[in-house]
């Protein structure tokens, strides 16, 4: 009788290579793969299923640091390829590395076209609003005004909303974390690979040579609790240092109140599956018709169902094979059907 072999167990060691990390020191990019190389551990997935893409830019060498299957890309194409493979091996747990400047820029109209297919994959946006790798000029996602390398007296570009792009996009799943948040980032990179469908986790990531600071107060002592909101569904958005403050809906317009003045059930109540208050939810801080400074939001900011590409493709090569039988490659090449090539 033959006994099946026990699958090892894994650790973050076994996810770890011995390539030297070649960062620079503080980047926010070490922490990031600190919480990849814990979770993966705990998924139940073969080390050998696993492949880690990345197209150009500093959060590109990711696949070198990963001891599973990957491909370091070409610029901004690493959601193409990752159409392909998910295509032919469905099986495969594929997780998509990339900066702001990569997935947004060159790669905008790749990384759209992924959501709105919806691959069941996970992608993973470091957004640190800068160009790291290039040394220092503006990104799509960097403030106007930003005075860089490029834009010396101030950028005049209108920056991306990357979770507004991506639910306009029509993606299943959109989120945000950051890279000083290790205990949420984790749940977030958890809840990414739960997702049956293209996942796109936005990652405020520190740039601490070219963009230092940029998110520092979401992730502060003296400014978190009144800087930042954690969504959780089902729950009221209430933030502050003494819990003292909340969001409520005028409608569809939002707006912040004292607890003083209202309870917790007059508050807008979290819930992640509801696409128009998402829209809303997206845009909380950077919409000018809001009045007042609102926190900035963390978590899963909507959830959707919808049928996965590869389900979709396969389900029809499942019906075509029952109409017509498998195709006989041979047969067709020894056909007398021709093709005339001027």
């Amino acid at each position: 009788m033959t006994e099946l072999a026990t699958p090892p167990v894994l650790t973050s060691k076994d996810f770890a290579t011995d390539q030297e990390v070649r960062w620079c020191p503080g980047c926010g990019d070490y922490s990031i793969l600190a919480q990849v190389q814990k979770v993966f551990p705990t998924l139940g997935i073969p080390r050998e299923n696993f492949v880690i893409l990345s197209g150009i830019g500093c959060s590109s060498r990711f696949p070198y640091y990963m001891n599973t299957y990957g491909m370091h890309s070409i610029h901004g194409r690493a959601t193409a390829i990752a159409s392909g493979l998910k295509a032919s091996r469905p099986e495969l747990s594929i997780w998509i590395v990339t900066g702001d400047g990569d997935c947004l820029s060159i790669g905008g109209n790749h990384t759209i076209h992924l959501l709105r297919r919806n691959f069941d994959v996970n992608v993973l946006l470091f957004n640190n609003q800068i160009y790291g790798l290039t040394k220092g000029q503006y990104s799509p996602t960097s403030e106007v005004n930003k005075v860089t390398k490029s834009t010396p007296v101030g950028s005049l570009d209108h920056p991306f909303n990357p979770l507004a792009l991506a639910l306009g996009a029509d993606a299943t799943f959109i989120a945000r974390t950051m890279d000083r948040d290790p205990k949420h980032l984790q749940q977030m990179l958890l809840r990414s690979h739960a997702h049956h469908g293209a996942s796109f986790l936005e990652i405020y990531q520190n740039c601490n040579i070219f963009n230092d600071g940029t998110f520092e107060m979401f992730s502060e002592k003296a400014t978190k609790a009144e800087e930042t909101i954690f969504l959780e569904q089902g729950q009221p958005l209430v933030f502050g240092a003494n819990k003292d403050k909340g969001i409520r809906l005028d409608g569809y317009k939002p707006q912040i109140v004292s607890l003083s003045d209202y309870s917790t059930e007059d508050l807008w109540v979290h819930d992640e599956h509801d696409f128009y208050k998402a829209q809303i939810l997206v845009r909380i801080f950077d919409d000018p018709h809001n009045e007042g400074h609102f926190p900035r939001p963390f978590g899963v900011f909507y959830q959707g169902e919808r049928a996965t590409y590869e389900d979709q493709m396969q389900h029809q090569l499942d019906e075509i094979i029952t109409a017509k039988g498998f195709g006989d490659l041979d047969k067709l090449l020894e056909g007398k059907e021709s093709w005339l090539i001027d």
